[in-house]
């Protein structure tokens, strides 16, 4: 049986995590238009009956401004070394800029079996699709160019095929029924900031972070207990809002997400915290006085 490692690699708000999400048929990864949604290090495992593709949805690699930017391209990087394919994802409805380039010349330097990823073709006429191809073609080669729309599913079918390809005969890495690396209480607080993204829009920073301190599960029921972090007091209020009816929001777009993921109840309680000049995930972990993660 054919089976190998991909890795997706792109700048910021290209599709990477919509994509995973599209191939597994299931929301592994959350998504938005803020740079830095993408945080950690997200297996996603495909099987058919022929092939299992342990897919790895990485940070946007960007120009970094702070510190948490600089952690995030250096996580995506270090999963550039050594998988037995990239997949190189470019929005190609705003063509393949100096960014583009900067990510792709950096990630040359260990990878020979790059494909190209042309995404969002949805949004661009064939012919200025074609003439973007032809003029990439100039200056770069890759093992493919595949044009792909990630939100709506064009092309999927066929990037599977052509991924195959390029995998070793190396057996399966994982049960067929293993579908993410991501424990239980990731998936809860990652859904948790994914609705703080959607819902505050630019008045919350990306850096928000959302910590797990209770978890309990029994057949019919998770339980789970996420505090949201952020740095400054007006924060707090915005996350809050007028009675509390922002938390509320928040806390039943991710109840009504994580229910469909886990496939039985969920009650979700949220809390808001203000950590003024916290450096690091560990910091906040230590500071709050939580296990990391409380993981399984």
């Amino acid at each position: 049986m054919k089976s190998g490692m991909v890795s997706i690699v792109g700048r910021p708000n290209v599709g990477k995590s919509t994509l995973l999400n599209k191939i597994l048929k299931k929301k592994i990864a959350i998504t938005s238009d803020k740079s830095g949604t993408t945080r950690n290090i997200i297996l996603g495992v495909y099987n058919d009956k022929d092939a299992q593709i342990v897919f790895v949805d990485t940070p946007g690699i960007h120009k970094p401004t702070h510190k948490l930017d600089k952690v995030l391209n250096d996580k995506s990087y270090l999963m550039t070394n050594n998988p037995d394919l990239i997949l190189f994802m470019v929005d190609i409805s705003t063509g393949f800029g100096k960014g583009d380039k900067f990510v792709l010349d950096r990630i040359k330097e260990n990878n020979d079996h790059i494909m190209l990823l042309l995404n969002k073709i949805d949004r661009i006429k064939k012919e200025d699709l074609i003439k973007r191809i032809d003029e990439i073609n100039k200056e770069y080669h890759f093992e493919e160019i595949i044009p792909i729309s990630s939100i709506k599913g064009l092309n999927i079918n066929d990037l599977i095929n052509t991924i195959k390809k390029y995998l070793p005969n190396d057996g399966k890495y994982y049960e067929d029924d293993f579908i993410t690396n991501q424990p239980k209480t990731m998936i809860i607080t990652e859904r948790v900031r994914e609705k703080v993204l959607h819902l505050t829009h630019d008045e919350i920073p990306h850096t928000v972070t959302c910590l797990i301190d209770t978890f309990d599960e029994n057949d019919n029921l998770i339980s789970a207990g996420v505090t949201i972090v952020v740095d400054r007091d007006n924060l707090k209020k915005i996350l809050i809002g007028k009675q509390g009816t922002m938390l509320k929001e928040i806390g039943t777009r991710a109840r009504i997400d994580l229910e469909e993921y886990f496939n039985k109840k969920v009650y979700l309680s949220l809390y808001v915290k203000v950590i003024k000049n916290w450096r690091d995930r560990d910091s906040l972990i230590h500071e709050l006085g939580l296990k990391e993660d409380l993981d399984e």
